[in-house]
């Protein structure tokens, strides 16, 4: 079985404030449906509320990030499928949810992970 990442970006949830409460309740029922399903792996949220940092080798700190991630944000979660037919299939699932499109990636296979 293939790993997949599928995830949006905050932007692009243009959710009038008042169906929030409708749209989460709608991503955790898909969320549960994954997990029921045996497919669920991990997800969550990004916190913007911790910034970002990025760790040298050495440990040192700085608060900076990759360019092309600064604005990593939003929701995401992996889940582990049979075929990328079957992951497109739950993205949409997803998508319908959250009311915005998923992104899909695949993981390459590691045997050790």
């Amino acid at each position: 079985m293939t790993k997949f990442l599928i995830s949006f970006p905050a932007s692009a949830m243009d959710v009038p404030t008042e169906d929030m409460p409708a749209v989460g309740d709608a991503a955790r029922a898909v969320i549960r449906e994954a997990k029921a399903a045996g497919v669920y792996v991990f997800g969550g949220g990004i916190n913007d509320e911790v910034e970002p940092v990025m760790v040298a080798a050495d440990g040192r700190c700085t608060s900076e990030t990759y360019r092309q991630t600064r604005e990593f944000d939003g929701g995401f979660c992996v889940l582990e499928l049979p075929s990328r037919a079957v992951a497109v299939e739950w993205a949409a699932r997803i998508a319908a949810a959250c009311r915005c499109a998923q992104e899909l990636r695949e993981f390459y296979y590691d045997p050790e992970s």
